[in-house]
C-alpha cells in the first residue's frame, strides 16, 4: 500500500507540484479578469 520506492515519493512530489501550479494559475487568471473588469468600468 504504501510505496517508499525514491521513484514513487518523486512522482508523488510532481503530482503535488502540479497541482499547486494549476491553482496558482487559476488564481492568477481571477485576478487577470478582476483587474480588467476595473479598468472596463
Amino acid at each position: 500500500m504504501g510505496d517508499k520506492s525514491p521513484k514513487a515519493n518523486k512522482k508523488q512530489a510532481s503530482q503535488k507540484q502540479t497541482k499547486t501550479d494549476a491553482v496558482d494559475a487559476k488564481k492568477k487568471s481571477d485576478t487577470a479578469a478582476k483587474q480588467i473588469d476595473k479598468t472596463k468600468k
